[in-house]
């Protein structure tokens, strides 16, 4: 296995983190429509944790909040 620096490790991480918000921002516009401003920004911001916890419960919600 090649040698990963940690420089290289937070890139990694980073781009999971957008990459899930980026699908997670997909599928609560196709369950409920474009999300606001605020959502949007929180979702934004969320950690990788919190996003594949919300991305679990996304089809069992009954509302974006």
């Amino acid at each position: 296995m090649p040698y990963i620096s940690s420089v290289e490790r937070i890139g990694m991480e980073i781009g999971r983190q957008e990459g899930a918000a980026v699908v997670f921002l997909r599928l609560l516009q196709r369950r409920f429509g474009p999300p606001s401003a605020v959502i949007h920004d929180t979702v934004k911001s969320a950690d990788l944790a919190s996003l594949e916890l919300w991305s679990d419960k996304i089809f069992d919600a009954g509302s974006i909040e």
